[in-house]
């Protein structure tokens, strides 16, 4: 009995301290509080969709100049020689026409000091050579008058010689027409009297004198044939004198045409010999000027590509590169093809230059700090190495007062972010496009000017 009395007397002093534990314990409030946590990042998430996103085609590039005069060049020498001096170092600023380096000549051709003078001797020469042609030119053209002169003369004289033949043979046909005349007259007389004679009205005294006289008219007529005969041949001799009078001249014309072609021959010869002379002349007189190296345009000497003294160059080879001073930059950047169709000439953008401090927030460029304001100058119409297609931006002008001006101390090839700014949309969408996989979205479409501007 005592046994179980001490029991029962410690179950009740342990029911007494449950009560008190229990009294002490506080009330659990950790489901609550976590619901309203959830609930209000909840309402936090939702208000975060629901924020404008300002939709960016990023892109990646170097700094560059907008004209390419501004860009680095190499300096060629444009005629081959040994190097004499160098005149600048590496980094040093020069000016249009200030000396870069300077040569000495390598060709045995023009090795000689006293070229131009001989150049000029032969020039001389040649300008009597031109004289001489011409004189003989002038000299021809005399003998040609003179000839002119003469043929006139000694044609005229074997013509009026072939009309005198011709006259001669006329007079002398009528003659002889006369004297046939004559001689037939005498026959028919002759025939009469012999038969008068047989009839007994006349003589033999008067037939033996009618038989004389008809001799007499033979003979004249057969004289008169003979002094035709020798006037027609009178005129074939002044007619052949008269065709080789006319093919003399024209031998001798011919000779003299002949001398005048030699000498205008030589004349041109010689005209052609004197330009090239004068083109020699006046090339050696460049060339030498050339050995001298000059900079073609204010700037800085980069770098020599060529070192020593005793070094030989061939012509147009490079000797020093060179970055022109003052250069209107520009970025470089280079975006995917499926975001060219998308940017218009009317759109801003960002810039993050490396080496200046800048934060940017892809989605809201208005809390950028850092960042520098450009304008599309110039989209390639084909793709460069990777598919993706160059983009020109160039410094907006005028400058807005919100932004500043690029920095001065910007250098060519240094790297360069830029963000093209689209429109704005909510944060949700954008998140629906970017898990997608879609373009941005436009406002309008791409006007004339900026397809022109692709180039």
């Amino acid at each position: 009995m005592g046994k179980m009395s001490k029991n029962l007397a410690q179950i009740n002093n342990w029911e007494e301290l449950s009560v008190q534990s229990n009294s002490k314990i506080l009330q659990a409030k950790g489901p609550k509080t976590l619901g309203r946590i959830m609930l209000i990042v909840l309402f936090l998430f939702i208000i975060l969709l629901l924020l404008p996103w300002r939709q960016t085609i990023p892109g990646r590039g170097t700094v560059t100049a907008l004209r390419p005069e501004d860009r680095p060049q190499t300096v060629q020498n444009q005629i081959g020689g040994r190097i004499e001096h160098w005149a600048v170092r590496e980094g040093q600023e020069v000016k249009k026409g200030d000396t870069i380096l300077v040569i000495s000549e390598t060709s045995q051709s023009y090795f000689d000091p006293e070229l131009p003078l001989r150049l000029n001797e032969q020039l001389n020469a040649k300008r009597g050579s031109e004289t001489a042609a011409s004189q003989k030119m002038e000299a021809t053209n005399s003998q040609i008058r003179a000839m002119s002169n003469g043929l006139r003369f000694q044609l005229s004289a074997a013509e009026n010689k072939v009309r005198q033949a011709q006259n001669y043979v006329r007079i002398d046909s009528a003659d002889l027409l006369a004297v046939q005349k004559f001689y037939e007259t005498t026959r028919v007389r002759l025939e009469r009297y012999e038969s008068g004679y047989k009839n007994g009205l006349f003589s033999l005294t008067d037939i033996e004198t009618r038989r004389l006289k008809l001799q007499e008219d033979n003979a004249k007529v057969i004289g008169q044939q003979n002094k035709l005969s020798n006037s027609s041949q009178n005129l074939l001799n002044s007619s052949i004198e008269l065709d080789n009078i006319r093919a003399k001249y024209q031998e001798s014309l011919a000779k003299a045409q002949s001398d005048m072609s030699s000498a205008i021959s030589s004349r041109a010869s010689a005209q052609g010999d004197i330009a090239k002379l004068r083109n020699d002349i006046s090339n050696i007189s460049i060339r030498r000027g050339l050995y001298i190296v000059r900079a073609p345009q204010s700037g800085f000497v980069v770098k020599t590509l060529k070192a020593g003294i005793g070094e030989n160059i061939k012509e147009g080879e490079s000797v020093a590169t060179l970055q022109p001073k003052s250069p209107l930059v520009a970025a470089e950047l280079y975006v995917s093809a499926m975001d060219v169709p998308l940017i218009l000439d009317t759109s801003d953008v960002r810039l993050q230059f490396e080496g200046w401090p800048s934060v940017q927030f892809a989605g809201w460029p208005s809390v950028a700090v850092g960042t520098f304001a450009g304008k599309v100058s110039a989209i390639d119409r084909v793709s460069s190495t990777g598919g993706k297609y160059r983009l020109l931006i160039s410094q907006t002008s005028p400058v807005p007062t919100k932004d500043e001006p690029w920095p001065p101390q910007l250098r060519q090839g240094s790297g360069v972010y830029g963000r093209i700014i689209l429109r704005s949309v909510p944060l949700w969408y954008e998140i629906w496009r970017q898990l997608n996989g879609f373009p941005p979205s436009l406002e309008k479409e791409p006007s004339a000017n900026n397809k022109e501007k692709k180039s």
